[in-house]
């Protein structure tokens, strides 16, 4: 476990926190390339980026009152901020909401979310990287690419249960840094063959929802409930609504698919009034 990146005279630099500022940037810029690219580039994308990352910031340390609703009565916002517990699923949500609450506002009606599908891949990739370096890695493995932790290591993670100095545990956000390189390259090749817009967010959100759900068993989380995390549950109640996404998309792509098929005409009236291409 590595806490520290640097030390700058009496400036200490955590690898959580760098590592997370550095995949919002990431991602920021991803999304500016990707929104030139597109034609979508003007003020309605800054209000959109701005809407996700007031959103995201929300919706991630919302969860502390998810976790521990005691805190609504004992803690202040400005301490649940600094030093409530911060959920990437809970982040995702916010950033959702808030993107379509800004461009609401403002009345942007270009659909953005495969602007933003990439840029969330890439920037979660380089994110995760600071959990890597300084949460609890996972729980127990036989398999041999296990980690290792020393005594000193073990004494830096107050609060985990499977922690063991010299017992291999599962590198759980290396999984989720492989899956979201992967995803990110995935997304790129599925650009020009998925015409519907939203359609690579959707596939996206329900690519990592499937991940998530899986990876959750070799995480360090605590189990709430029928053996399941906080995490899997949040993700099977909106299960539902990522389904019915999905439907709509199938549907979508073989009307489109159609040569007489409503969406093979609407299309490109729709991505050039968009600005798609």
């Amino acid at each position: 476990m590595h806490p520290v990146i640097a030390r700058l005279g009496g400036l200490t630099v955590g690898s959580h926190e760098f590592f997370v500022g550095l995949g919002v940037l990431v991602a920021a810029a991803v999304v500016v390339l990707e929104a030139r690219r597109r034609g979508m580039w003007g003020d309605g994308m800054l209000v959109a980026i701005a809407g996700g990352l007031v959103g995201g910031g929300i919706g991630m340390r919302s969860t502390s009152w998810l976790r521990s609703p005691d805190l609504a009565l004992h803690a202040s916002v400005t301490d649940v901020w600094q030093y409530g517990a911060k959920s990437v699923l809970g982040g995702l949500t916010g950033a959702y909401l808030g993107v379509l609450l800004a461009k609401r506002l403002v009345g942007y009606r270009v659909r953005t979310g495969d602007v933003f599908a990439p840029a969330v891949a890439l920037g979660m990739a380089v994110g995760r990287i600071g959990c890597l370096l300084t949460e609890p890695p996972g729980r127990l493995t036989s398999l041999p690419w296990g980690i290792r932790l020393t005594p000193e290591q073990v004494a830096a993670i107050p609060g985990c249960t499977t922690c063991v100095p010299g017992v291999p545990l599962h590198p759980s956000f290396a999984y989720e840094i492989a899956f979201q390189l992967a995803a990110f390259g995935w997304l790129l090749w599925l650009r020009p063959r998925m015409t519907v817009p939203g359609s690579l967010l959707t596939a996206y959100l329900a690519a990592y929802a499937v991940f998530r759900f899986g990876v959750e068993f070799t995480r360090d989380n605590e189990v709430v409930l029928a053996g399941l995390t906080r995490g899997q549950w949040f993700i099977l109640a909106l299960s539902p609504l990522l389904a019915w996404r999905v439907a709509l998309l199938v549907g979508s792509t073989g009307t489109d698919r159609h040569p007489g098929g409503r969406l093979a005409h609407a299309l490109p009236e729709t991505a050039e009034a968009g600005g798609l291409r």
